[in-house]
């Protein structure tokens, strides 16, 4: 067998393991993580392995701890409740925004409830709204912390605290201030405001009424107990992040963070960074984050801990300030910024650029291809607010980036038509020189130099195209704009895949192909994706067959394999695809046509339907 055609064979193989590796390792696990996280949300049973929440600082016995938010041991997990019951076991103070609901737990002084009013669980307008914070006593306790450290025992506020509040609502235009006197000359006030959208401001007082001096450190934490349920793919963040000043952006996932070398005598893992001035830290998902932004001019610490115990996992994000001293009648004052919420664009951004916290627009998970993601989801994001419709927005970008790469593509595609033009030469070539490659090679290269021929130029669209798809699948599966983003007909969410089966006949039979164990994502192959795999097709038919007959079932089968693969992926990113490829066709034929060379689709749709149709007319 040639040495070419074992090449081949082996591309055919190791395109199949991976088709069959994504489906298994990807698709198959991250429906069972979708199942299992519905499951988790669903419930409201008691859980005996659900973590304790931290205690505060100055439950430590009197010394500041390492780290705020922890102590050297836990004790067993508490009794879990239902988040309703939990929010009704402490006095509160409503929160209410266009964007937001929810309430300030006055034991603790905590934010640790809230609810997105503009987003919900599903496509479905009457599901639940997204619960991103929920109280200690909660299955999944997740909330902000905000106090001071370096006082003795019971000389600060704590978890267990009881703060007075001056009014019972907190809104855009009604700030509500808490507080609280320890009875030993200090005198704690918090100021919580809100915006209309996600952004809390905390200013915390201490005014020292005392003889004596104080010396306290301000800090701040997100605090979430166990570890949750994760999409798990590469091309996404979610865990802990954060830029902490010249250090840049910082992305530990829960993982990763549980491995870090423990701290010694302790039970928590960690990640420090001293001397930090600007930026935020915080804890994201996909689409939700929750984050604390530091005075930008302070300097601090900041932390990632995971903390074990026999409750479970246990993480937080930490901002950690210098200690101020607080002389006798005078007052000290520190604020620090809270964000919750949905990681919209324009919201993120107007943060960075009003506020000036630094680089702000990174807690979206650009990748590494920031500088085509971001202006793409610019452009797209501009024509969906032109047209109304995501879907059209990326069929027009589409087209743009087809006109920006035409003169690349232009002389690529020309290239390639003057390889067709010489494609008999070279077949002479190649048979005259059988048995001596070199000669074969030098052959060729002379009749390359002769025409002048690129024989790697028809590479550069494909080439040009995989940072543009991978720039655009990550606008798509993390931008959450895109999230329940309709297009027309049975597309619901252009960040899902599509939801129909040919499997079931598109939803004519009462059966659902997606239920099937472990193959269950193979087989939802629905309309755009059958679509997409006509349209390659069509493309690759646009040029002479092969007459190595290995390469000729290569090219026959690899629409096939892409059509399955592409199965799992965004609607959005396969109607892209089935689109770019049909404008491809279409310039290619323009291009091909221009140079005087012969369009050879329809006569290799007419030798296509001519053979499957000799065996029956014999």
């Amino acid at each position: 067998m040639r040495e070419d055609n074992k090449n081949l064979i082996l591309a055919i193989a190791l395109s199949l393991a991976v088709l069959l590796g994504w489906q298994y390792f990807f698709a198959a696990p991250e429906a069972e993580r979708q199942r299992q996280a519905a499951q988790q949300q669903q419930s409201t049973q008691v859980n005996p392995a659900a973590p304790n929440p931290p205690p505060s600082p100055s439950q430590a016995g009197g010394a500041s701890p390492t780290v705020p938010g922890t102590v050297p041991s836990t004790p067993a997990a508490p009794t879990i409740v239902s988040r309703e019951a939990a929010l009704a076991n402490s006095k509160r103070v409503a929160i209410d925004t266009p964007a937001i609901a929810g309430s300030i737990n006055l034991r603790g002084g905590r934010i640790d409830d809230v609810a997105l009013k503009n987003y919900r669980e599903t496509v479905d307008p009457k599901s639940a709204n997204i619960v991103l914070l929920s109280p200690e006593g909660t299955q999944n306790p997740y909330y902000a912390e905000f106090g001071w450290l370096g006082g003795q025992a019971g000389s600060l506020p704590n978890a267990g605290t009881e703060w007075t509040a001056d009014r019972d609502r907190l809104t855009p235009s009604t700030p509500v201030t808490l507080t609280w006197d320890n009875g030993q000359g200090l005198v704690f006030r918090r100021t919580i405001s809100v915006d209309d959208k996600f952004m809390f401001t905390i200013k915390s007082t201490v005014e020292n009424r005392g003889s004596t001096a104080a010396a306290l450190q301000p800090y701040g934490l997100v605090s979430r107990h166990g570890k949750p349920t994760t999409l798990g793919y590469y091309v996404l963040h979610e865990g802990l992040i954060g830029v902490l000043g010249d250090s840049g952006l910082q992305e530990i996932k829960y993982d990763a963070l549980d491995k870090e070398t423990p701290v010694a005598g302790s039970n928590v893992s960690q990640k420090t960074w001293d001397g930090v001035q600007g930026g935020f830290l915080g804890i994201t998902d996909k689409y939700w984050a929750a984050t604390v932004i530091p005075d930008q001019a302070m300097t601090y610490q900041g932390a990632f801990t995971s903390q074990q115990s026999q409750a479970g996992r246990t993480y937080h994000a930490i901002m950690q300030g210098a200690a101020q001293t607080i002389q006798p009648g005078s007052t000290v004052e520190s604020t620090q910024r809270f964000f919750a919420g949905a990681k919209e664009v324009a919201t993120v951004d107007a943060y960075q650029s009003s506020l000036g916290i630094k680089n702000f627009d990174l807690m979206i998970d650009w990748g590494w291809f920031y500088f085509i993601t971001k202006p793409l989801f610019k452009v797209l994001d501009f024509f969906y607010k032109l047209f109304g419709n995501f879907g059209i927005a990326i069929l027009l970008v589409t087209v743009i980036l087809k006109i920006l790469f035409f003169p690349l593509a232009n002389k690529s595609y020309a290239s390639m038509a003057k390889m067709k033009a010489v494609q008999p030469e070279m077949v002479s070539i190649r048979e005259r020189y059988a048995d001596d490659k070199m000669k074969q090679q030098q052959a060729l290269m002379e009749l390359y130099r002769k025409e002048k021929i690129n024989p790697v130029a028809g590479c550069w669209p494909v080439l040009i195209q995989i940072p543009v798809f991978f720039a655009l699948y990550k606008v798509l599966f993390v931008t959450i704009e895109m999230r329940h983003a309709p297009f027309f007909g049975w597309i619901r969410d252009l960040a899902a895949p599509d939801p129909t089966s040919i499997f079931n006949l598109f939803g004519l039979i009462p059966y659902n192909p997606g239920a099937v164990p472990v193959l269950g994502p193979f087989l939802m192959l629905g309309v755009w994706p059958i679509l997409m795999g006509i349209t390659m097709w069509l493309q690759m038919k646009m040029n002479p067959e092969p007459p190595d007959p290995v390469q000729k079932q290569v090219f026959a089968w690899m629409p096939v394999i892409f059509t399955f693969m592409l199965g799992s992926f965004p609607a959005g990113l396969v109607i892209y695809w089935a689109w770019n490829n049909l404008l491809s066709v279409t310039q290619q034929a323009f291009i091909m046509k221009r140079n005087g060379v012969k369009i050879e689709l329809w006569e290799n749709l007419r030798k296509t339907f001519n053979r499957r149709s000799s065996p029956a007319q014999g």
